[in-house]
């Protein structure tokens, strides 16, 4: 994601399985980006591109459960909460940390 020539946040579909096919998406933006929508719309055009182009059956987003910024995302674009995965990997200060599991399929 740019804002003008500046890199602004980043996404894109991780964790890829042809045979079904899957795809996650994944996505970070700078703090003083957030809240501008920025990260919705570039989640709104993978989901649709991974649909529409890439005939994805499941579409997926992990996110920290304390991370309620980025839960809200796919929360506002329909992905329905499966379940926490609990302490699952580790958080960047290297303690445990539990994952909410969103998805969408076709």
């Amino acid at each position: 994601m740019f804002r003008g020539d500046r890199v602004i946040g980043g996404s894109g579909l991780h964790r890829i399985d042809w045979s079904v096919p899957r795809f996650e998406i994944g996505y970070w933006v700078r703090t003083p980006e957030t809240r501008r929508g920025y990260v919705t719309e570039t989640v709104h055009a993978l989901t649709t591109f991974a649909f529409d182009e890439l005939g994805a059956q499941r579409v997926e987003i992990r996110a920290d459960v304390r991370n309620t910024r980025s839960r809200a995302v796919p929360e506002r674009l329909g992905y329905e909460l499966e379940g926490v995965l609990r302490r699952d990997c580790l958080d960047p200060q290297g303690r445990p940390r539990d994952t909410a599991v969103y998805s969408r399929i076709r």
